[in-house]
């Protein structure tokens, strides 16, 4: 057990410079993107016919970010739809209406009120939605079908208690005219997430979402510029980063990637010959982003260690880490995600291993997670079954968890 002094001395509390200096964190205990599934219908008359399919984040999403803000912190906001096309599930606020713009900003404002900074990370699910949930159908770099014919979408259509199969609403191949469209959509919310204050843009880019589906060989079929060897299918990476750099400068632009997972079907090969030429490629077009971010190897959010392992170690993978990774980018900011908790988060940044530490769910139960660490307090225990809403209590197990203060200790 790190004593509490060794904890007070802790690199995690130590400044780091993000955004090429722009942004000075007083701590690298950083929230990570969460899904949360709270956001405020547009349309609160929704019915089978006419569902709603617009959330807005009203004064509960608010409430929580402003709990968990800290003086110079910083937030990752959950993953936020840049179209109508993107989301990928209910109740989660996009940034692409007058409502939602206004309903961000006051998230901004309160994050910034405590002290805090907060980056808006830009979401498109691609293929894993259905068309109940955005009124068209769900898009990828090619038709592929989900290879698993009894996995089903996360939410039952409104009006419905039956969970739909991804299988049968397979998505359609991206034109070239459509991909282009669709980063249009990227670098419309990102200028709109500057001009309402979020102090960067971070492109999710992992998880098995559009991103990383362009990346992923058993998804991407594609036989033109956008697939078919690892460079090509890297493209749309190159791409999308380019133009939300010339709207919001690299140094406001992060990106999240993930690759070794497998969520959302991402069982491509040639790992990391992809992501390999994928970074060296940032790094040499944007050597001042303002961090990246990656998912540790063994974690996953829907297998454990053991079972991760074995999919490593098929693919000749393991012991696998993110050492190469770290090295391309060299002095950018690398933050890892994925299982830190007050037992092994100690030491970390001291090795140089990364620069931060990103933490979801014990942030959520948490709030006050930075001091609870920083003094040795326990953490109290989250919810898995309150993680994803919408639910017709959507504070409980959200913005009810208490401080250690309030709890006496």
């Amino acid at each position: 057990m790190t004593s509490c002094l060794h904890r007070k001395q802790s690199a995690l509390f130590q400044p780091l410079a993000i955004a090429n200096g722009k942004h000075i964190l007083r701590h690298r205990i950083i929230h990570a993107p969460l899904t949360r599934n709270r956001g405020v219908p547009l349309n609160p008359t929704s019915t089978p016919d006419e569902p709603n399919r617009i959330w807005i984040p009203g004064d509960l999403v608010v409430q929580y970010y402003a709990q968990r803000a800290t003086e110079g912190g910083l937030i990752i906001s959950e993953g936020i739809p840049p179209s109508l096309e993107s989301n990928g599930m209910p109740g989660v606020p996009g940034l692409f209406t007058p409502e939602q713009a206004a309903g961000w900003k006051n998230v901004v404002d309160a994050v910034h009120a405590k002290g805090g900074y907060i980056y808006c990370q830009l979401w498109h699910a691609g293929r894993a939605t259905i068309p109940q949930m955005t009124g068209s159908p769900a898009v990828c770099p090619s038709a592929s079908i989900w290879d698993s014919p009894t996995e089903c979408y996360s939410h039952p259509p409104n009006g419905s208690i039956q969970p739909v199969p991804y299988a049968k609403h397979p998505p359609i191949e991206m034109s070239v005219s459509h991909i282009q469209q669709t980063i249009w959509d990227y670098c419309s919310a990102a200028k709109t997430a500057i001009d309402i204050g979020f102090d960067g843009v971070e492109i999710h880019a992992g998880n098995g979402y559009l991103p990383e589906q362009f990346l992923c060989s058993n998804v991407n079929r594609r036989d033109d510029a956008y697939g078919g060897t690892p460079k090509k299918r890297c493209q749309f990476v190159f791409e999308l980063m380019a133009a939300v750099a010339q709207v919001v400068s690299e140094n406001n632009l992060a990106i999240r990637l993930s690759p070794f997972g497998l969520f959302n079907q991402s069982r491509g090969e040639q790992r990391l010959e992809t992501w390999t030429y994928l970074c060296q490629g940032l790094k040499k077009a944007h050597p001042t982003l303002s961090y990246v971010s990656f998912i540790e190897p063994r974690y996953e959010q829907v297998f454990s260690y053991e079972e991760k392992d074995e999919f490593l170690r098929n693919w000749g993978l393991q012991g696998v880490t993110l050492d190469r990774f770290r090295q391309i980018f060299g002095a950018t900011p690398f933050f890892s995600a994925g299982g830190w908790d007050d037992q092994n988060s100690w030491g970390v940044v001291e090795s140089g291993k990364y620069d931060g530490l990103l933490y979801g769910r014990h942030f959520i139960s948490n709030p006050d997670l930075v001091h609870r660490l920083k003094e040795g307090l326990p953490l109290s225990p989250y919810d898995r079954s309150r993680f994803y809403g919408p639910f017709e209590d959507n504070a409980f197990r959200y913005t009810d968890y208490c401080t250690a203060e309030k709890l006496g200790q």
